[in-house]
């Protein structure tokens, strides 16, 4: 099931945590305080990509980038070790989509077509790709106070898929079925054909995030985050995409810091 609503239907709730936090210091919350231990909530969403890098000869063009809805909501606890620098860990439920079309050329596809076998073989002409993934996502990052405004931070992130879309549909080119030698197979007109790899996707990914944090007032803060994955986001058997895809999104939002 797709969780967009569900991070939306969260994101709007997250407003009422500071009504509520205001109200009174509990004794938990001092004792945390004590003992150099911060907590907040943040919500944002993400804009970027999930892309080859570089990009491979078979991309001739990127004729369209499409952000789509992607949001986020965390909680964090961080532990102070001194005056400047702290460890940072939480828990994070996250979307990262997007929708692209690209001239290619060459291009290894599986390809869907009403009522006929499934074709395999090399693509030429516009390809559309929709990218729709939902994570649970756990960053462990080191933690450092520049000043009473402003905090930096970077280090790891370990995402677990929980659902996972990876889809689109090709038109105004050629087939070549089985390698670029292959029959032709025409696509002009309204004639598409479809692609569907969301099975083939990696459950596990992991990479580094850096970020800002920006304290606008006591308790509000405003965040910046940059999350690149290490690993290619489908599996490793895997091989009718020839390249690897990586995700590398931009999180912007805000923060309340209990």
């Amino acid at each position: 099931m797709n969780l967009k609503y569900t991070l939306l239907f969260i994101a709007g709730l997250f407003i009422f945590l500071p009504l509520q936090a205001q109200k009174e210091t509990t004794k938990g919350l001092e004792w945390a305080a004590a003992h150099g231990l911060e907590y907040s909530v943040r919500a944002g969403f993400n804009i970027g990509g999930t892309a080859p890098i570089p990009l491979p000869e078979e991309i001739r063009a990127i004729k369209r980038y499409s952000p789509q809805l992607s949001l986020s909501i965390e909680g964090t606890v961080t532990k102070w070790l001194d005056s400047n620098w702290g460890i940072q860990t939480g828990i994070r439920l996250e979307s990262k989509a997007m929708s692209t079309k690209a001239r290619v050329k060459n291009y290894s596809i599986e390809l869907s077509v009403a009522g006929e076998a499934p074709l395999l073989g090399r693509w030429t002409g516009d390809v559309k790709t929709d990218v729709n993934n939902t994570y649970l996502t756990i960053p462990l990052l080191a933690k450092y106070k520049l000043n009473s405004c402003w905090d930096l931070h970077g280090g790891v992130f370990f995402s677990y898929l929980l659902d996972g879309d990876f889809s689109g549909n090709v038109y105004d080119g050629y087939l070549r079925d089985g390698d670029p030698t292959g029959t032709k197979v025409e696509f002009t007109g309204n004639d598409t054909a479809t692609y569907e790899f969301s099975d083939d996707l990696r459950k596990i990914q992991w990479g580094a995030q850096i970020g800002a944090d920006w304290k606008a007032f006591k308790h509000l803060t405003v965040n910046a985050n940059l999350t690149w994955g290490f690993m290619d986001i489908f599996k490793s058997n895997f091989k009718t995409i020839t390249f690897s895809m990586y995700p590398i999104y931009l999180n912007v939002g805000f923060g309340y810091v209990f």
